[in-house]
């Protein structure tokens, strides 16, 4: 391992990761798999802690509590700091003084998804969208935060096409599947990797996929873009920060210690299962993302009207 030992995560109790999501999650999963790599490389143990609530926002204010040594790092979705800023009137933290980035971990395309409080004629966004429209007090969806991508993936299908469907906020991907799978809400939107299987077993139907082209992981699935929504194109990031009075010497060192880990073929082959990417890269690389995000964001929510407080 070349990065730690030089000055990356610290060499005194064990190393932190900790992750705004439920045990299970796909940040859950992130979070551990680099978590494992990395121990390897220090050859001691990294733990990772789940701080699950406020949509993320509690696992942000433990990170400001840590210390800036780097022993503490958060794996969190992108939104932390290009959404929630616009999203949150008291958002409780700074984000680009509180939260230094560090690296993109992993990327993913969202599938969105209906359960069997669906109608099985319902096979396509158009379909979704009348069947919406004709059934006003069913149409509702989940998402695993206010403000989270698969929250904003459906609201704004169905802000564009004038369905007035309720959101379900829920603490996380699993609790929101199992809810969908019960057919106790109707649509739900994740990165693929948590509806892929329910999708292979009928259980539930993957009407679309969020990237720019259909998915590799579900090819047999037409993206939203090529159903007619280019506004629905995005993807789901997820991303280590460090407290924000880290060195930005100490950012790049532990950057460095993360695509060493990414490089690992046990971590690229658990990614692939889980359809996800791995992006490791560098502190500018993310900063630049972060800051290229933030004004299409801003401009959304402001439009919408969608705020969590």
């Amino acid at each position: 391992m070349v990065g730690l030992p030089r000055g990356g995560l610290a060499q005194g109790a064990p190393a932190r990761v900790l992750t705004g999501a439920s045990p299970g999650s796909i940040p859950d999963v992130i979070a551990r798999r680099y978590a494992e790599q990395i121990a390897a490389q220090l050859g001691r143990p990294v733990v990772v802690e789940n701080r699950a609530g406020a949509a993320g926002r509690v696992a942000v204010g433990a990170l400001r509590q840590a210390p800036a040594d780097g022993s503490t790092l958060l794996l969190a979705a992108g939104a932390v700091a290009s959404i929630y800023p616009f999203l949150f009137r008291e958002l409780g933290y700074e984000p680009d003084a509180d939260l230094r980035p560090v690296s993109i971990a992993a990327e993913a395309t969202l599938g969105l998804a209906v359960g069997p409080a669906v109608p099985g004629t319902v096979r396509d966004l158009i379909g979704l969208c009348d069947w919406g429209r004709a059934n006003a007090s069913a149409a509702n969806f989940g998402s695993p935060g206010v403000g989270s991508l698969p929250h904003l993936l459906p609201a704004k299908l169905f802000a564009e096409a004038g369905v007035e469907a309720t959101h379900v906020p829920y603490p996380g991907g699993p609790p929101a599947v199992a809810d969908l799978l019960a057919g106790r809400i109707a649509v739900l939107a994740l990165p693929e990797g948590l509806l892929r299987e329910h999708h292979a077993a009928g259980r539930v139907r993957v009407l679309a996929t969020s990237g720019p082209g259909r998915s590799a992981f579900l090819p047999e699935v037409p993206s939203a873009a090529e159903q007619g929504f280019p506004g629905l194109v995005m993807g789901e990031w997820f991303g280590f920060f460090l407290p924000g009075g880290a060195s930005p010497a100490l950012a790049e060192s532990t950057a460095e210690a993360i695509r060493e880990a990414e490089a690992k073929p046990a971590l690229r082959a658990a990614f692939a299962t889980m359809a996800m990417v791995p992006a490791a890269g560098t502190p500018a690389a993310m900063t630049a993302r972060i800051a290229q995000e933030r004004p299409a964001w801003q401009a959304f929510l402001a439009a919408s009207g969608i705020r969590a407080d």
